[in-house]
């Protein structure tokens, strides 16, 4: 099992990332938000990785935080997600969002993933339900997806406001509020 690589990032796409580690290049596939923070070409990275094995594929995912690796190996855990899927999850919603959901049975918000249905974004919550702590019970994300409602509303796109709503310091409170702070984000 490879569980982690340290190489220089010999190119990249949103998809994926090729590291060469001692003249041997290495196809890594990454999620959004990872991509969002990769360093430029020819820098050394270290990715935390998982090796997926499947009849007659092999692929490597990797991610910069070890916790979001953790994630997505609960997610390509539940039958019917696919390392694809999980990726696909993690570049939409965030991890503490996705924890969240998953606490507070909030399946809505797992539905506003590409592929992900209704019946899908139920299995996650139900099987995840006890495996990602208690920590966020309580802690509601109709704010949240109010206010991404509300911008969307207001002429942004649906990515456009998911990446303000989460910038935005967790004190703030009140849709109107988060609304308001979210459109001084996206004017600037």
């Amino acid at each position: 099992m490879i569980a982690s690589l340290t190489g220089k990032i010999e190119s990249n796409t949103d998809k994926y990332v090729i590291l060469d580690i001692n003249g041997i290049g290495y196809k890594v596939y990454i999620s959004g938000n990872t991509f969002k923070n990769l360093p430029k070409k020819g820098e050394k990275i270290k990715l935390y990785t998982h090796l997926y094995v499947r009849e007659n594929i092999m692929e490597l995912y990797g991610f910069l935080n070890p916790k979001e690796l953790e994630i997505f190996e609960l997610l390509i855990s539940i039958p019917g997600i696919g390392p694809k899927g999980a990726l696909n999850i993690l570049t939409v919603v965030s991890i503490e969002t996705l924890k969240r959901a998953i606490a507070n049975e909030e399946s809505a918000v797992l539905t506003k993933v590409s592929g992900i249905g209704r019946k899908i974004a139920e299995k996650i919550v139900l099987e995840l339900k006890n495996k990602v702590g208690d920590e966020f019970v309580g802690k509601s994300l109709n704010e949240d997806t109010e206010t991404i409602d509300a911008l969307v509303s207001l002429g942004y796109k649906v990515q456009e406001a998911r990446e303000a709503v989460k910038k935005l310091p967790k004190d703030i409170e009140g849709v109107e509020n988060r609304v308001r702070e979210a459109l001084k984000l996206l004017g600037r």
